[in-house]
């Protein structure tokens, strides 16, 4: 007699939360040494946080316990919601990925209270475990502050506020022609309207209909806006 196909058992609920707690204690046993933050989501209670190292503890001010009270106020308390509209569509591909070993990465502000300034992260997010039907249940994410001194610090802040620029006025932008985009690039580089209509073979009146219609489609007179979207687009 065939023996019938048995299914596998799927584990009970305090079963699955005594292996997250072995998870995360293995993470905790080294979390303090490093220097980094650590901090472990659990995917299958809306990213809730189930674990920050002592370190992140300290940054924040404030402790798990509160953390987990706020419920999903934490991450309007002390992320910048601008910055999820990168990372968050990031996570939701490497979810679909499924793969384990992709490793998502992502500039984040961080601040510790609200009306306190933002200071930019590095972060990086991947997999950590997965329940017992493969689905993935835990993330680890490490972060850490980039040095406001470094000489760096300054060029990767202006990338990030070109790039938060470009989300925000990307569809006032796309409503440009070419011609207009053009325009708009020797308007950035302080060519008068002469000097574009020379570099461009057009009359100068053509030119001033140009700029404006961009002025008009951009919403702005003012001519350092209109040298950030050059800038910010690329266009310079």
């Amino acid at each position: 007699m065939k023996t019938p196909h048995k299914q596998p058992a799927v584990p009970s609920a305090p079963q699955q939360e005594q292996k997250i707690k072995d998870k995360i204690g293995s993470i905790a046993a080294v979390a303090d040494d490093l220097p980094i933050v650590l901090i472990i989501h659990n995917f299958q209670k809306e990213m809730a946080v189930e674990y920050i190292s002592r370190r992140g503890e300290i940054e924040l001010g404030t402790t798990l316990k509160k953390i987990r009270q706020m419920g999903p106020a934490y991450n309007t308390e002390f992320f910048n919601p601008e910055d999820a509209k990168e990372y968050v569509p990031k996570i939701i591909e490497m979810l679909e990925h499924n793969d384990d070993n992709e490793i998502v990465s992502f500039f984040q502000q961080v601040r510790t209270k609200k009306g306190h300034p933002w200071t930019w992260h590095f972060s990086t997010i991947k997999i950590l475990m997965r329940d017992d039907t493969g689905a993935p249940l835990l993330s680890v994410t490490t972060a850490f502050p980039i040095e406001p001194l470094h000489h760096v610090t300054s060029k990767v802040s202006r990338l990030l506020e070109e790039n938060n620029f470009l989300r925000k006025n990307y569809s006032l932008f796309s409503r440009l022609s070419d011609r207009e985009k053009e325009v708009l690039r020797l308007m950035a580089l302080g060519q008068t309207a002469a000097e574009s209509a020379e570099a461009l073979s057009i009359s100068v009146t053509t030119i001033e209909t140009h700029r404006r219609n961009i002025k008009a489609k951009l919403a702005t007179t003012s001519f350092y806006e209109l040298t950030q979207y050059a800038r910010s687009f690329d266009l310079i």
